[in-house]
């Protein structure tokens, strides 16, 4: 193979652990991982990076683009941005909060044209599970999605609407069918129907509207599904930490059930939300420190396997400071890396465990065999991440649409110096290139 680039740092997260290294690189694929020292062949370019540590490209499995038809909230040219700035290199759109939703292959064509000329990253996609689109569901499949998102409760779009009990176990049988992936939103609607609903500015009352038993009876009930039917499933956005015993036994059993956590779950508590700031808004919801502690110990012993953004973007105008008629979603794309690596490191975590959680473990779930690791084969996909410097949130600075966050005036560890994405450096100290990502298929 012609190596056209050597990229080399003394700090390199590798699959067998941390080390001085260069990276070969030919043809956008990683050839070799060498000796530091190792000279650098005739032709090829050196681009030493000093003590920065050089990570596989992190692997966001759950990002709302909502585009087409929702532009004004997001959109494949902010978004792309706003991940490669982050130190993201391949992402998966959700399917829904875009016009039309991902639900048909028609549909999955329309976005992946919009997309197409403005990824800054690679993109994939998801398709989604409703109520009236089973036929759809081995076609999708077919074309190349990587899974099919559900709700179990309203989505809050009309046009995405949620499964009950009996959909749920249809759909599931026909996914399980080709051995695909259901992803879920994972709330019960009785109990929320059965939760105090007060309107106003305090997140208490917003709390208590989304309880933690919502949650935990709908992963019982996914488990029970998911057992009986052998089916692959995934639960999104874990935020109580109550259910994770349940997931724990159901894994032990050998349920083939993965779960995700987010940033905000991680990073930010219910106690240190002020009243009337829905930028913090998120349904399932931020909750209090001690059961952030639990969610923690559950990234730790495996349970939890990946942690990804869930970026949910909105306009300022749907923010509204009523918490019950406020957009629920947390801008995070270009935070995620700093917001966990600055609490992992004060929990007494390492780079290895950030490298684990969001890029190794989002790309397993999603079959992504040449992304998240820093091994020959692999996608030269890098973040170069100055781990000891510190900087404070400015939305301004952010390349989301909307910049409105509720990581605002934090002050992070960790500054991303730039974004490689197969071999060729897309984001250099916050300047971005020009589009070069590819659309992906599943096992493609």
């Amino acid at each position: 193979m012609d190596v056209n680039l050597v990229l080399r740092s003394t700090r390199v997260i590798t699959p067998e652990g941390t080390r001085p290294a260069s990276i070969a690189v030919s043809g956008g694929t990683i050839a070799a991982v060498l000796p530091y020292d190792a000279a650098v062949p005739a032709g090829a370019r050196l681009e030493d990076v000093g003590d920065d540590v050089v990570l596989p490209g992190l692997v966001d499995t759950h990002v709302h683009v909502n585009d087409p038809g929702r532009t004004e909230w997001e959109g494949f040219w902010t978004a792309t941005r706003a991940a490669a700035a982050g130190g993201i290199t391949t992402l998966l759109d959700m399917p829904l909060n875009s016009l039309p939703p991902t639900t048909t292959v028609e549909n999955l064509r329309v976005k992946q044209e919009v997309a197409r000329t403005k990824a800054h990253i690679d993109v994939g996609f998801w398709g989604g599970a409703l109520p009236d689109n089973v036929k759809d569901l081995r076609p999708l499949h077919d074309a190349g999605v990587f899974g099919f998102k559900c709700f179990l409760s309203p989505s809050g779009v009309d046009e995405f609407p949620e499964l009950d009990q009996e959909r749920l176990a249809t759909s599931l049988a026909e996914i399980s069918g080709f051995d695909g992936l259901m992803i879920v939103h994972a709330e019960d609607p009785h109990h929320l129907a059965a939760a105090p609903q007060k309107s106003g500015l305090a997140y208490a009352d917003f709390l208590a509207s989304r309880p933690r038993d919502a949650e935990n009876t709908a992963i019982e009930n996914l488990v029970n599904q998911a057992r009986r039917l052998n089916a692959r499933v995934h639960v999104l956005h874990l935020s109580s930490s109550d259910a994770l015993p349940l997931i724990a036994a159901a894994k032990a059993e050998g349920v083939k059930i993965t779960v995700e956590s987010c940033p905000h779950f991680l990073t930010l508590t219910a106690e240190e939300i002020p009243d009337g700031a829905t930028e913090f808004k998120c349904c399932p919801p931020i909750r209090e420190a001690a059961n952030q502690d639990a969610l923690w110990q559950g990234l730790a012993d495996g349970t939890i396997d990946c942690i990804v953004s869930d970026h949910s973007p909105s306009t300022a105008d749907l923010k509204t400071p009523d918490f019950a008629s406020a957009w629920g979603g947390i801008s995070s794309l270009q935070l995620g890396l700093p917001a966990i690596w600055t609490e992992a490191r004060r929990r007494g975590f390492d780079l290895t465990d950030v490298v684990r959680w969001m890029s190794e473990g989002p790309a397993r779930l999603a079959g992504l065999s040449r992304k998240g690791a820093i091994e020959a084969g692999r996608d030269a996909d890098f973040a170069v991440l100055d781990p000891e410097a510190t900087f404070t949130v400015d939305p301004a600075e952010l390349q989301h649409r909307n910049r409105i966050t509720a990581y605002a005036g934090r002050t992070l560890s960790g500054v991303v110096t730039s974004t490689w994405l197969r071999g060729q450096r897309i984001a250099d100290h916050g300047t971005l290139t020009e589009p070069t990502g590819r659309l992906l298929e599943r096992n493609n």
